[in-house]
């Protein structure tokens, strides 16, 4: 196979990595740390030229546009060598002859590339500040509101009186309960390598019983968990998952592998731990992208599946995917059909961290509250961790991408495929889910849900 790029793939490619470019992305870096929007290059197909050049290192050295004091004279100087626009303009034009779930598709990229690089330009004072709305529906399809977290925090005190956890009293007795638990059970008592290993055991056993039993057969077969691990000290994520994919075997199948970063300093509790394993392997974000491998790799998947992207409407879906990830390797529909208390009760908090990031994305730019206000009501509001509380309001807020297009597609997406897999039951939505019935997005979806 030729590992030139076509003209569309060109198109795509250059649009991508361009943007990726300016904002000091690097889809060659193997750490989540080095990645932006380029989340995955597996096609086997050179990267394009916009890839290469003294300024585009340079870009991706200092941070570009997402550094604390960009390189403003770089980046004009990448931008008027590139034009990223131009490429942006090419797939666009290329995809209006594509059939309409696709098309849609690209489409949607094209319109989260083109508010990307307005917030690049905004950045560098090259252009006016891009609205909030604007930057969620490009990658949500909608625009963001609060979360109300009252329910799901009843839902926590009860099913911490379930495991017979003692409940101060005041205001902040659920705070300190939760506290608590985490602390009583926290994973890093097991050894985050150990259990790792543990849950990806554990879970693929649920998976081959529950999940692959609604794929196709020609992906049943597909690695869904060929994954190795590092430690990061002071990373301002729980868990990463990077995709490599470039990894052939002699007769040249892929062999779908991936890295994944969990954070030296997480604070999660066992059950919150499985939660994220779930979401981040197997059958969340490592399955997800191995399925999508694999169908490009047999040619039903078009090229712009290898070149998964952050801040996007597909990436909002893949949130969705890899949070109900834990009811689809049970076999359930909603959290309350899982087994446990401890996994409800995992899943139920994992959920609460998303609902901070989406609270503290819309009471920084809707709401203008001050960072300390923001960290007090994470806390009370969505019990999340001081470390998180602080992230959250800090490193993930103030970035343009993260707390403008990113933040809120987690409770957003997990929402929308909570709800699908709840109304239509895990065989009809696995295969759609999971790309077998067209690549999609977490708008283009509607397309292929049955209307009844």
């Amino acid at each position: 196979m030729s590992t030139k790029l076509g003209e569309y793939e060109q198109s795509v490619a250059g649009a991508i990595i361009s943007i990726d470019t300016i904002w000091g992305g690097d889809v060659n870096n193997r750490s989540g740390t080095g990645r932006v929007i380029a989340d995955s290059y597996y096609s086997g197909k050179d990267l394009p030229a916009c890839y290469d050049g003294d300024d585009a290192a340079a870009l991706r050295s200092s941070g570009g546009a997402g550094a604390k004091n960009p390189d403003k004279q770089t980046i004009r100087n990448y931008i008027a060598r590139v034009n990223p626009l131009g490429f942006v303009d090419a797939m666009e034009k290329q995809a209006r002859a594509f059939e309409p779930l696709r098309r849609d598709l690209v489409l949607g990229l094209a319109e989260a590339l083109r508010v990307e690089f307005d917030l690049a330009l905004e950045r560098i004072g090259e252009g006016p500040a891009v609205p909030y709305d604007r930057c969620v529906h490009a990658s949500m399809g909608q625009t963001a509101q609060a979360a109300d977290t009252t329910a799901d925090r009843a839902r926590v005190r009860e099913l911490l009186g379930q495991l017979g956890e003692k409940i101060p009293s005041g205001e902040h007795g659920l705070v300190e309960a939760v506290d608590a638990y985490r602390k009583r059970t926290w994973v890093g008592h097991e050894g985050i390598a150990q259990a790792s290993a543990r849950a990806i055991k554990e879970l693929e056993a649920l998976v081959d019983r529950n999940f692959a039993v609604h794929l196709p057969e020609h992906l049943r077969g597909v690695p869904r968990s060929n994954v190795t691990f590092h430690l990061i000290e002071e990373a301002w994520f729980s868990g990463s998952m990077n995709y490599i994919g470039r990894a052939r075997k002699p007769d040249g199948t892929p062999e779908y592998e991936a890295e994944y970063e969990i954070n030296a300093r997480i604070e999660k509790s066992q059950a919150e731990f499985m939660h994220l394993v779930a979401h981040e392997v197997v059958p969340g974000h490592v399955t997800t992208f191995a399925l999508i491998q694999h169908l490009f790799h047999i040619g039903q998947a078009g090229f712009e599946s290898t070149i998964l992207t952050m801040n996007t409407r597909h990436s909002t879906l893949f949130e969705g995917i890899a949070n109900a990830g834990l009811l689809m390797a049970h076999g359930v529909r909603k959290l309350t059909d899982l087994p446990s208390p401890e996994l409800q009760l995992g899943m139920l908090l994992s959920g609460l961290e998303d609902a901070a990031k989406n609270n503290a994305s819309v009471f920084t730019y809707v709401d203008k509250m001050p960072a300390d206000e923001i960290k007090r009501r994470l806390r009370t509001e969505c019990l999340a961790t001081r470390e998180r509380a602080d992230k959250l309001t800090d490193a993930w807020a103030q970035h343009p991408l993260m707390g403008r297009a990113y933040m809120p597609s987690y409770r957003f997406g997990t929402d929308l495929v909570l709800d699908l897999l709840d109304k239509h039951g895990p065989a009809t939505m696995i295969p759609i889910l999971f790309q077998a019935r067209g690549v999609c997005d977490c708008v283009t979806i509607r397309q292929l849900v049955p209307s009844a």
